[in-house]
């Protein structure tokens, strides 16, 4: 590598890692009063609140690696500009293809690591983050549990009251109402409480035990294990009910799906998207290929958008860069939602944005390329 382009190489790469240091610093800082207002109200442990905050913050990557990469380009070359070492540069031969050649090495790297990112970290790390609020969540409803009041579940149809709770998190001295709705017992909707027995009628179970205990903890289907009870069943109208004794009985509660998470597209491995015919998959499958494409045509864009004008503030242009940074962005995701809902097909899907924009950086990068002198020899008299 020559001199020159080491120094643009280490100009480029020493701006991109502060900018995006920078960009990363406040979009975290954003996430973290969300998780933390979250795990303050849910009292999530210390361990599950910095995981959340270091895998939920995986996804901003794939939008601060392309725009710092690219504003970048555009500080480091408009340092130069700005203080005549361009026109240093230039006056010995070098032109655009001689910027591109160091700039091109780090956009590799970069381009490596976002499909990396875009196929395999990302979907991994926003699944597991989506897997890891569910767990603390369930925890954390039955955490909540404390001596001498009521707590209900399965939609106030489960109401648990326990005299004392001890160090292991076992309970003591429980009484438990349930509610079974007859359309329950008859299996017409899905079980909120899984019952031991199917009756026709409505029926009201009171669970009295000296102590108990939860079991399968952070897990959709729970279940509160009782000891050394007895549990009463009647129907409500009904002069009719019985006492039975036990010495270890169940009581499973089904705590569901927690809403408000990502949608199932963006969790999906890609070998998973590639074999799906669906348009939200196909959707999901152009987007995380246009993570990488979008650096790309951004590093193309930048050379051209960086040449300033004699006298032209060093940042002149990050206004039209940030500008242009949005309206192409926002062409994506309006053409990932169009692929989405069937109103591009999906052969067009997110691909026509990317040739508009790519289309834009090579007209700016010829029109601000210096025209070509052809000296044609004279012919002699």
């Amino acid at each position: 590598m020559r001199t020159l382009d080491r120094y643009i190489f280490r100009e480029v790469a020493a701006t991109w890692l502060a900018v995006s240091g920078v960009l990363l610093v406040i979009l975290v800082s954003n996430q973290l009063a969300r998780v933390l207002t979250q795990a303050a109200a849910n009292d999530f442990p210390r361990g599950v609140v910095l995981a959340l905050i270091g895998l939920t913050s995986a996804g901003y990557l794939s939008v601060v690696v392309p725009i710092g990469f690219f504003l970048a380009i555009l500080l480091a070359l408009g340092r130069l500009y700005h203080e005549s070492e361009m026109a240093a540069i230039q006056s010995c031969g070098v032109g655009p293809a001689g910027l591109y050649r160091p700039i091109a090495l780090l956009g590799a790297a970069i381009f490596g690591l976002l499909v990396w990112l875009s196929f395999w970290g990302i979907p991994g790390a926003t699944a597991r983050a989506k897997e890891l609020r569910a767990e603390a969540l369930r925890d954390a409803q039955f955490g909540s549990l404390e001596p001498g009041r009521f707590r209900t579940f399965a939609g106030g149809r489960v109401v648990f009251y326990a005299e004392r709770v001890d160090d292991n998190k076992i309970l003591h001295n429980v009484h438990v109402f349930v509610e079974r709705p007859a359309e329950k017992a008859q299996g017409k909707s899905d079980d909120a409480v899984a019952s031991s027995r199917s009756d026709d009628a409505d029926k009201l179970e009171i669970w009295v035990a000296t102590r108990a205990e939860q079991r399968g903890a952070g897990q959709a289907e729970q279940t509160f294990v009782l000891y050394d009870g007895e549990r009463y069943e009647g129907s409500p109208g009904s002069g009719e009910f019985r006492i039975i004794e036990f010495a270890e009985g169940g009581i499973p509660i089904r705590l569901g799906e927690i809403a408000g998470g990502p949608a199932d597209a963006e969790m999906k491995p890609t070998r998973a998207l590639l074999a799906s015919d669906e348009s939200k998959d196909r959707a999901e499958l152009q987007w995380r290929m246009s993570t990488p494409l979008l650096a790309m045509i951004l590093m193309v864009l930048a050379v051209p958008l960086a040449r300033l004008r004699p006298r032209q503030g060093r940042f002149g242009r990050i206004g039209v860069a940030i500008l242009a940074f949005f309206l192409y962005y926002q062409m994506l995701v309006a053409a990932r939602t169009w692929v989405e809902n069937d109103v591009v097909p999906s052969f067009l899907g997110l691909w026509w944005v990317h040739g508009v924009a790519l289309g834009v950086a090579l007209a700016l990068l010829l029109r601000e390329s210096p025209p070509t002198r052809i000296r044609v020899a004279s012919e002699p008299a």
